[in-house]
């Protein structure tokens, strides 16, 4: 926020340097760039009001082209909202909240001023409204919720003024559940239901009543929504995801099975089935189906995050598990004798995160380390930047998986990026075996070709360093258990195996409670006396 408000700071001081030497286009530059960093700053609104008075509005010189910079379409929102026409400029900036959410653009007084809720074409701000929501999904933090308040004061002051435009209505309680107002949405949501009943207005209210803890009223309200349109399998998803939240995972995945039957290949449907599934079961293969499902529909209705949420905070899955204590290995050779670049550090630093939402999504992230060559990540390996021990894990597992981006035209038995790998994954029990298996198992999850490839590889690195033979595993044994267990295809006998190891170096690492001796009983005094003076 700090560098925001100096960047915007900046800006503003050669806009005025520009107005005073009449370079207007030069100052709406700079005035756009202040705008973008700091949207509310009142001094920027000062000067863009002083832009406007010396160039007859200035909306010339903020123009709505295609690919338009954020920080012009806002200017040009204010601009109209001070020539008298708020209601042109609000769409503005509810655009600009839908590309750049988070940002407190609409937080200026002539968003909240009543009479724009009665200038505003209910319609208009309806859809509106909806665009924006699903722009932004369901914001948790506060501070997301925070810079949407200003459109919901603006949709009250136009239900004030319309209040039976169901549509109007419906999007309003849409957009009050994302600010944390369950009761208005279920109010809105209510009015629309009554004033126009319809499928949408029934899913509506139900998302009101499930956001408010209505469970049995929200089932009620989706099953409504069946009823005006059967054919609708999204509603089917919905009301299976509302049953398991619940806890009746059967009636859950009845309903799914339902959808499947209309349309095995509606997205939605799958998604949510795949999802249920994995709840219902712990199964990893339900996953691994969903990321095929994924890659072999890439233009979906819309974007789902049923993966990523299966994966969350799931050792390896979703990022990198905590550290084990101790994991350099003196056999291990330094895979490069040469240093890194810090053109290649630069590059690793840019995706090198120790969380992703899936696999093939750390796989996908990794793409832009092809611009580094194999033998400069082979050098990060070697000398992994980061401060702390689980940066330079992250540091390792990135550069691993930027290894699998080369070579790409080599099948990939005989590819030196498997080479590589192997020689990785097998020339040590330390941190970059955890990386090289990490890689591995993540190719395995794009690449259904090269399953049964990986899975014995991963099934012989977990024998040697963790199997039932070994007696002193080494510290990377939980790791390692857990790398198996997210590995595509791997034999049931040896996932049982390595759920079996990490429960077991989990009890093993588990802090002890020493035993507390038992307390004796206190002397009486006078059994104290008589030991001193016997």
């Amino acid at each position: 926020m700090e560098e925001s408000r100096q960047s915007a700071d900046r800006d503003l001081a050669q806009a005025r340097a520009a107005i005073e030497r009449g370079e207007m286009r030069h100052a709406a530059d700079h005035l756009a760039g202040a705008i973008a960093q700091a949207p509310t700053l009142p001094e920027t609104h000062e000067l863009l009001s002083r832009l406007a008075a010396r160039s007859g509005g200035a909306l010339e010189l903020f123009p709505l082209e295609q690919n338009a910079f954020v920080g012009t379409v806002v200017a040009r929102a204010h601009l109209l909202a001070a020539a008298g026409r708020p209601e042109d400029g609000l769409p503005l900036l509810f655009a600009a909240s839908g590309h750049t959410p988070g940002r407190d653009w609409a937080g200026v007084p002539w968003v909240t001023d009543p009479s724009l809720g009665v200038k505003v074409e209910p319609g208009l701000l309806a859809r509106n409204v909806m665009q924006l929501c699903t722009a932004i999904g369901d914001p948790d933090a506060e501070a997301a919720r925070s810079v949407l308040r200003p459109y919901l004061t603006v949709v009250r002051h136009a239900i004030a003024a319309h209040p039976e435009h169901a549509l109007l209505l419906g999007a309003g309680s849409a957009l009050a559940r994302r600010v944390g107002e369950p009761e208005t949405a279920v109010d809105w949501a209510q009015r629309g239901a009554r004033a126009r009943p319809s499928k949408l207005a029934e899913i509506w209210l139900g998302y009101a009543y499930r956001s408010a803890g209505r469970v049995g009223e929200a089932l009620a309200a989706l099953r409504r929504a069946v009823t005006h349109d059967p054919e609708d399998l999204s509603v089917y998803a919905d009301i299976a995801a509302t049953l398991a939240d619940a806890g009746r995972m059967d009636d859950a995945l009845a309903w799914v099975e339902r959808a499947l039957a209309k349309d095995p290949s509606f997205d939605c449907a799958v998604h949510t089935a795949h999802r249920l599934r994995f709840r219902a079961d712990g199964r990893l293969s339900h996953l691994v189906d969903l990321a095929d499902f994924a890659a072999e529909h890439p233009d979906d209705t819309h974007e789902h995050t049923d993966l990523a949420e299966c994966c969350v905070n799931q050792p390896w899955l979703g990022g990198v598990p905590e550290a084990a204590r101790g994991t350099d290995d003196p056999r291990r050779r330094a895979p490069s004798s040469e240093p890194p670049t810090a053109a290649a550090v630069e590059r690793l630093l840019r995706v090198a995160r120790p969380a992703w939402p899936h696999p093939p999504a750390a796989y996908d992230a990794a793409l832009g380390l092809v611009l580094v060559e194999p033998e400069q990540l082979l050098a990060l390996l070697a000398d992994p930047p980061g401060n702390t021990e689980n940066d330079r894990r992250a540091a390792l597992v990135w550069a691993c998986l930027g290894l699998l981006h080369h070579d790409t035209d080599e099948g990939w038995m005989g590819s030196s990026r498997r080479r590589r790998l192997v020689e990785l994954a097998v020339g040590g029990a330390d941190a970059i075996t955890e990386a090289a298996m990490f890689a591995l198992v993540a190719y395995a999850w794009v690449d259904p070709a090269a399953r049964t490839d990986v899975t014995g590889l991963i099934t012989g690195r977990l024998m040697s360093l963790a199997g039932p033979s070994r007696k002193n595993r080494p510290p990377i044994a939980w790791s390692v258990a857990q790398l198996a267990l997210a590995t595509p295809d791997l034999a049931d006998e040896t996932r049982e195996m390595a759920a079996a190891v990490a429960k077991a170096e989990e009890e093993r690492n588990r802090p002890r409670i020493p035993r507390q001796r038992p307390r004796k009983p206190k002397k009486s005094r006078r059994q104290l006396l008589r030991w001193l003076t016997r």
